[in-house]
């Protein structure tokens, strides 16, 4: 992370060796897992205009950066126009976006204007316009100015930073079809399948998708790495009436703040944890499935490759973004192990693998689905003993909880506080008043009767029962309705009269659902790795069949229509938008949305069902929106192409890849020599100037020229006056319409080396070593500890007057194997002096754009560290120390009082 000294931000130098002791070759960026937390965050203050989101992106692709450094290739994809079969579930997505966020606006009116007539107190309201997530999608004026942000953003960093000096940076910005994670995978496909291309490449994909990991095993390359933002749940959301933290907009009662500090220098402060990140390393995970799906005894030769391959498969049958799961599969009742048990038993009578290279083997997949099938009953007859059980401890959780619970608790000003709400605590007024009101508040209590006993006209307490409970003091909660009753005799004909309006006799229609199941199923894997087979085809049902349906599908065919083209950027507006986001588009395209009188109009209800579908929550229920039928939209659209102004027209245009270099780089002569020469022809990508990387070159109308100024798209940025980065649109190698690309290792890759616990290590493990894992990337790591030295140091300095002499002087390094001395310190306790002096304290966002919290980098060679430093530093993360001691080549020179203190290091 940046190191910031006196208000002055100095960058990483990222040329360095990588902290995290691994050297990545390339960089992949799914922009839209940027895009989104950057424009809208959910736990820290959002941006207050366009510029400032821009500026958030450009901060949180440098943090990346500064983690992984890639010396060869960065390549940027932004989502663009997605397949037909996706584009349904962006619809959804954005139909219940705009729904939800009109009826949070109108709940927290409601509850604002009741909360003021009860004279509670709420800050004014700010008259803010809400950010519509959904412009973050092809074709709107957003995305197009993104990528001219992006554009002048590598341009800076080509010109500036050591760390992108010979690096290729390629950028699809959203006039490129297809979505991001899958052009970066089309792009790893054709550079594998060139001979030029290093099969020991060292990737690594930023997203947070689970469907990259799925990609990742895909390519078969051996080095894979996903780097992700570690996910903390529960994470403290401010109330949107109030903004206090506590409680939820629908529990606020208009309470007055609590000041903030001392002076309230707090208060408009949320409290932001910097975002951390984890890397999931796919050879770990190949090497958990390689123990998995390992087989003896089978009537062909073991592939582990083809193996995964079919594991990828199985996968999509729990959910994806294109079919719904099964009924009978939730990935939370154990469906994947449940698949992976049935598959190695069933595999022996296949007598193969049910894929091959994305190509599906109907005839065994149908083997896999049927023997599902014959345990269908009992999964949905678990699945409510399991949920009424689950409701049964629930309920008795709820009713020990409140037996348990105190029978008084005081209030006012001895109310109980949580450790660390209150800055410092409060003075006590009145006391004798406060404890007399709490005394007669207790006696009034006490001596009132039970609440569910009944009182004569005499206030006697009758004899005759109880008073009925009301039903909010009860302890169930209401249930969704199940007309389904899967659990049930009958439960395949309720199922396919409820969701299809057909009688479970009706063959054909089963047929019919069971074909365009199968249909997905062969398209989403050749989507995984061929590239998109169709850009046409979709689901066409809200609802999946069971698998005891899936009966004669091995005569099914399962080929796709040729020369399929994606839909224009403005197109997929119009099929995926509500209308409430109509303003992103032209008007003559938008009174189409809300004309009554228009062709489309029933495309665009303003008010949708939800079917729960078994589930307790709107969110996971399914949206019954009508499907688009693609020739009435483009005959309705033929009338208003003509009002389209000439900006427009480009933002519907479809574009393609920008590749950049700067001018250290050894393909900057060559571009510029076509720029010079003014080539108008294709010209191929010399790979041995650019690390084995192959594909097309050509012009490009807009592009960025050494010794051209670089316009700023953001008016809070210089331009760059002395530009010597050059671009230039770039195509992958193409290939025959017929081609397969294998799902293969290439040859010459070298297989990691493994990281799991042998199985025999008890049996070949003669000297008795216990095992030790590894911790990152590198497995000769040494683990960081306390010697006795430091143990001794602390003994001597915390305080003995405690009762406790020396507590600290054999005990259990602090917080390490959740040791039960970890306490904070206690007041009066004087803190270990010096000690912490190397230790910088977390940053704080600066100015209205987040920075990141500001670490110092570990460089070779460094000096042993402080003991106490050593001790925080693997309570942490248990990973090897980036702070140095005084006495080895550091990364930034020591601060005043850290030379001062040299003679209280502990070594």
């Amino acid at each position: 992370q940046a190191k910031e000294c006196n208000g002055v931000k100095a960058p990483v130098d990222t040329s360095k060796p990588n902290p995290n002791e691994v050297e990545f070759d390339n960089l992949y960026l799914d922009m839209n897992g940027i895009i989104h937390p950057c424009t809208h965050p959910e736990d820290k203050p959002a941006p207050k205009n366009e510029d400032e989101m821009m500026v958030a992106i450009f901060e949180y692709i440098d943090r990346i950066f500064n983690i992984v450094r890639p010396r060869r290739l960065l390549y940027m994809a932004i989502d663009g126009v997605a397949p037909r079969a996706k584009m349904n579930q962006q619809r959804s997505r954005r139909f219940r976006a705009s729904k939800e966020g009109m009826e949070a606006a109108e709940e927290k009116q409601k509850i604002r204007q009741e909360i003021l007539a009860k004279g509670g107190i709420l800050p004014p309201e700010e008259v803010k316009e809400r950010f519509d997530s959904n412009c973050i999608t092809p074709g709107t004026e957003f995305m197009d100015n993104l990528a001219k942000c992006l554009r002048y953003y590598i341009a800076d960093r080509l010109n500036s930073d050591p760390g992108w000096k010979n690096l290729t940076v390629i950028l699809s910005d959203a006039s490129a079809p297809g979505e991001g994670e899958h052009k970066i995978m089309d792009y790893i496909r054709r550079q594998r399948a060139q001979p030029n291309h290093d099969p020991n490449t060292h990737h690594c994909l930023c997203g947070a998708d689970a469907d990259l990991i799925m990609l990742g095993l895909a390519t078969h390359e051996p080095n894979f790495t996903i780097i992700r933002e570690e996910f903390k749940p529960n994470k403290p959301r401010p109330c949107a009436l109030c903004n206090q933290l506590g409680h939820e907009v629908k529990d606020c009662q208009g309470l007055p703040r609590e000041k903030q500090g001392k002076h309230d220098q707090f208060a408009d402060s949320l409290p932001v944890a910097e975002q951390e990140f984890i890397f999931i390393r796919l050879c770990v995970l190949r090497e958990y499935l390689e123990r998995e799906l390992t087989m003896a005894s089978l009537p062909f030769t073991f592939d582990f490759e083809r193996s995964v391959d079919d594991w990828v498969f199985m996968c999509f049958f729990v959910g994806n973004d294109f079919l719904p799961h099964l009924p009978s599969l939730e990935i939370r009742e154990g469906a994947i192990d449940r698949l992976v048990n049935i598959y190695k038993n069933v595999v022996h009578k296949t007598g193969g693998y049910l894929t091959e290279s994305g190509f599906v083997n109907l005839q065994r997949v149908q083997m896999i689905m049927l023997a599902v099938g014959e345990v269908e009953d009992s999964i949905f007859k678990k699945r409510k003993d399991d949920d009424d059980n689950f409701k049964r401890r629930q309920k008795e959780k709820r009713k020990r909880m409140k037996r348990d619970q105190p029978s008084f608790i005081p209030g006012g000003q001895f109310s109980p506080q949580a450790l660390g709400n209150r800055s410092s605590p409060q003075v006590i007024s009145n006391p004798r008043q406060a404890a007399f009101e709490m005394r007669m508040h207790d006696r009034q209590n006490s001596t009132s009767s039970s609440p569910n006993t009944s009182l004569t006209s005499d206030g006697s307490p009758s004899l005759t029962g109880g008073i009925k409970r009301k039903i909010e003091d009860s302890d169930s909660e209401p249930e969704p309705e199940d007309n389904i009753r899967l659990w049930e005799t009958g439960w395949k004909q309720r199922y396919y009269k409820n969701k299809f309006d057909v009688d479970v006799s009706d063959e054909k229609f089963r047929r019919k659902v069971v074909q365009s199941y199968v249909e997905g199923l062969c398209w989403v894997l050749r989507y995984y790795y061929q590239g998109c087979a169709s850009w046409n085809w979709y689901y066409p049902f809200h609802y999946a069949p069971f698998a005891s349906d899936f009966e004669g599908i091995a005569d099914m065919p399962s080929d796709f229509e040729k020369g399929s083209k994606p839909f224009k950027p403005l197109e997929q507006l119009m099929g995926v938008f509500p209308a409430a986001s109509g303003n992103f588009l032209p008007p003559t395209w938008r009174k189409l949305m809300t004309d009554p009188e228009s062709s489309i109009i029933d495309f665009y209800p303003e008010d949708f069902a939800i079917d729960l579908n078994g589930k307790k929550y709107a969110w996971q229920g399914v949206a019954l929106l009508p499907f688009v039928d693609e020739r009435r939209l483009r005959a309705a659209l033929e009338e208003v192409y003509p009002d389209l102004t000439p900006e427009e027209s480009r933002r519907n245009s479809l574009g393609g890849d920008v590749l950049f270099v700067g001018k250290h780089h050894p393909l900057c002569d060559f571009i510029v020599e076509q720029y010079k020469t003014k080539n108008t022809e294709v010209v191929d990508m010399p790979p041995e100037l650019c690390h084995g990387i192959q594909g097309k070159l050509t012009l490009n109308e807009n592009a960025v020229l050494p010794d051209e100024t670089v316009e700023s798209p953001v008016p809070m940025l210089r331009d760059l006056a002395q530009n010597s980065a050059v671009s230039i649109s770039f195509k992958d190698p193409q290939f025959d319409e017929g081609f397969v690309f294998k799902a293969v290792v290439l040859p010459g890759a070298k297989k990691p080396a493994p990281v799991l616990k042998p199985g025999d290590w008890e049996k070949t493990n003669n000297d008795g070593r216990p095992w030790r894992p590894q911790l990152g990337f590198n497995r000769d790591r040494k683990p960081v500890h306390l010697d006795q030295s430091a143990f001794r140091t602390l003994g001597h300095t915390m305080p003995r007057d405690r009762g406790m002499p020396g507590m600290y002087a054999n005990a259990v390094p602090l917080g390490t194997y959740g040791s039960p001395y970890a306490r904070p310190l206690m007041s009066g306790q004087q803190q270990i002096p010096k000690l912490l002096s190397n230790l910088r304290p977390q940053e704080s966002w600066r100015g209205p754009t987040p920075l990141f919290q500001q670490t110092p980098q570990r460089t070779a060679g460094a000096a042993p560290l402080l003991a106490w430093n050593r001790m925080l530093q693997s309570q942490n993360q248990y990973q090897p120390s980036q702070y140095q001691g005084l006495g080895g080549p550091m990364s930034y020179p020591p601060r005043p009082e850290d030379r001062m203190d040299r003679g209280r290091q502990v070594w």
